[in-house]
């Protein structure tokens, strides 16, 4: 069973099939505590409990100089990056603590291990998502609940493809591979891993 969230639920039915017994499409703002929070309750109502939040929302974007960094640039990149999971966390944790287990798997960066030219709001914001889910990781992990980290390089998408047109695109990481090691992370062969982050690079 899989409960998958988005602004759009409509792109989601079209992406993964109609709503079933098995898979529910809701709407979420995940920058909006009610809207977030509405959507985790519906799941729970109609799926009874969540077993793995995969937190997969987050962003890249170039930006000025560090010295010149906009508040648009930097408040934009936080958003992606750190608020979104802050308030899937704040929405879905309690019913894992009640239930006494859970998994939760993010999606950091690799690239975003070193700060680069205009690059910097980006990398930090990257760097606070992965010192949040070892931070989460050091306050649940003896509660039954395991927090993880996949750090990818660059993902074979349509937006990255139209970026790099020269580059070799075999050299990436594939989204279903990317999606095998964060099943992997969600299942319970991933019981004695916490707070790790787990670099996922392809051939780069």
């Amino acid at each position: 069973h899989r409960v998958l969230l988005d602004r759009n639920p409509e792109a989601l039915r079209q992406a993964f099939g109609a709503d079933s017994a098995q898979q529910l499409c809701l709407t979420a703002d995940l920058l909006d505590a009610t809207s977030t929070g509405q959507a985790v309750q519906t799941a729970i109502g109609q799926m009874g409990h969540i077993d793995v939040l995969c937190h997969l929302a987050g962003g890249f974007g170039m930006g000025e100089p560090v010295h010149a960094t906009s508040e648009q640039t930097l408040e934009r990149m936080l958003d992606l990056n750190v608020r979104a999971f802050l308030r899937i966390g704040e929405a879905v944790v309690p019913h894992m603590l009640a239930a006494g287990r859970g998994r939760i798997v993010t999606v950091g960066a690799f690239g975003a291990q070193r700060g680069g030219a205009h690059m910097g709001a980006y990398a930090a914001s990257k760097a606070a998502l992965q010192r949040l889910t070892e931070s989460m990781s050091a306050e649940l992990k003896g509660q039954g609940i395991n927090v993880n980290c996949v750090l990818p390089s660059i993902i074979d998408t349509a937006d990255n493809r139209a970026d790099m047109p020269d580059a070799d695109p075999g050299q990436w990481v594939a989204p279903a591979a990317l999606a095998d090691v964060i099943t992997v992370l969600g299942s319970d062969g991933a019981r004695a891993i916490h707070g790790a982050s787990l670099p996922v690079t392809g051939l780069v």
